[in-house]
């Protein structure tokens, strides 16, 4: 009798750690799932019109210097009230000659929402001072002192930021202010109303959500 108990604990013991072990397995696959879900995102896989017209390379504002990596996405103004993306281009293609500073950017977008390609995305811009060498670069044309864009410019931006943030893998807090890098009060409008540059973040997000194709990260 005693020896029928034995094995009965020990039979009792073996049913137990079998299913303790399909317990466990249940769980890694659950993990695994969850894992799975947490892994996708949604990108925006269709870029807004761009017009490229690169300007030529030259010291002052295409330099060539290779863009290796793309950690951000830095958000300008003209500072130029009711001047065209193109106006702002010809002044960049202009620093060729003027040499009078160096600035430019990979996008600049008009008030009318046309959006202007002037440095390649492998190349750096001279816009975001220090971060020159890991951002994109976008300015936008504003039609009054205020700085705020009009409803075309903004919706260009929109579109345009989250295509970026799906090409290079960004996250929100990737997108940032001139004013964030320097302190210059760049975009003047989002630095003056920091709730409204709050707003336009959520409005990426939204577009991103609505317009997004579900994918794995690192895909």
């Amino acid at each position: 009798m005693a020896r029928r108990k034995r094995k009965t604990r020990w039979v009792d013991i073996v049913i137990c750690i079998f299913a303790a072990i399909g317990v466990i397995s249940t769980i890694a696959v659950s993990v695994r799932g969850i894992r799975a879900l947490l892994d996708v995102k949604k990108v925006v896989e269709e870029p807004p019109e761009i017009t490229r017209e690169l300007l030529t390379v030259n010291e002052y504002s295409r330099p060539g210097i290779p863009l290796d990596v793309v950690d951000g996405i830095v958000v300008h103004y003209t500072a130029n009230p009711g001047t065209s993306a193109e106006n702002n281009r010809s002044y960049f293609e202009g620093l060729r000659d003027s040499q009078s500073t160096y600035a430019s950017s990979h996008y600049i977008i008009g008030i009318d929402g046309e959006i202007i390609q002037c440095v390649p995305l492998t190349e750096q811009a001279y816009a975001s001072n220090d971060r020159n060498k890991d951002t994109v670069s976008v300015e936008c044309c504003h039609p009054d002192e205020t700085g705020e864009f009009s409803k075309e410019t903004y919706d260009a931006l929109v579109h345009l930021t989250a295509w970026l943030m799906g090409e290079y893998d960004l996250d929100i807090d990737d997108v940032i202010r001139h004013y964030d890098v320097s302190g210059k009060n760049c975009p003047k409008y989002y630095v003056e109303h920091p709730d409204e540059w709050d707003d336009f973040k959520t409005d990426v997000e939204k577009y991103i959500d609505t317009h997004g194709k579900k994918v794995r990260k690192h895909d």
